[in-house]
């Protein structure tokens, strides 16, 4: 199952957002992924459990779920770039992009890929060109830790060799916002993603019109 969001420009794109942070209370950091305890407010956003992504305008959302339901896979379009994004728990004590990072590194390279370290806007990033069926593909790999989460997002696309234009997709990763929960879980293991609402709602449409028109179903 494939769930696709397109959000047109409009009036109210999330750029045009302004709050005002009343008197005593700490303002909101000025640039995400946020945790959900400090999102700002007055954005739309799409909701996937874990994971709310803001409405960003000419992004495309691609979420692919199995039958159940659960989220197997999210990706941002925008033209001939693209983003995927995950997010995991983390300790609360300390990040670790850093030894994830390290880890991605060495399993590209093992696979024969060209691998480097570049300073980008969250951090060392990791560059990597690897082979693909369809020829050489560039990645471009971001980790930002956050209070007890990693997200890990990976461009694709012209977005993967010039950061420049990535554009309206580091709008949508610099407004992510990561819900993740009180439960104790395993380090690294992914937050639980789920279809929008009316995803689900669809599906189950379908379940039982599939169900009403199958034989011997009167």
């Amino acid at each position: 199952m494939i769930f696709s969001r397109k959000r047109a420009a409009g009036r109210h794109a999330p750029d045009e957002q302004v709050a005002e942070v009343p008197e005593g209370v700490e303002p909101a950091p000025a640039r995400g992924p946020y945790d959900v305890t400090e999102a700002p407010d007055g954005v739309q956003r799409l909701d996937l459990g874990s994971l709310q992504i803001p409405a960003v305008p000419d992004v495309e959302v691609r979420v692919q779920a199995d039958p159940q339901g659960v989220v197997q896979q999210v990706v941002l379009v925008h033209g001939q770039s693209a983003l995927q994004l995950g997010v995991f728990a983390a300790p609360r004590s300390e990040g670790i992009w850093g030894e994830v990072r390290e880890e991605i590194r060495q399993s590209l390279f093992a696979d024969g890929a060209t691998v480097e370290e570049v300073a980008g806007e969250y951090g060392t990033e990791l560059h990597a060109r690897v082979r693909t069926d369809d020829g050489p593909t560039d990645l471009r790999f971001v980790g930002i830790d956050g209070p007890r989460w990693m997200v890990r997002a990976v461009y694709q696309g012209e977005a993967a060799t010039r950061p420049a234009a990535a554009g309206p997709l580091a709008h949508c990763l610099d407004g992510l916002v990561v819900d993740r929960g009180v439960e104790a879980k395993p380090v690294r293991e992914p937050l639980p993603l789920r279809l929008p609402r009316e995803a689900g709602e669809a599906a189950a449409q379908a379940g039982q019109a599939d169900a009403a028109s199958a034989p011997g179903a009167r």
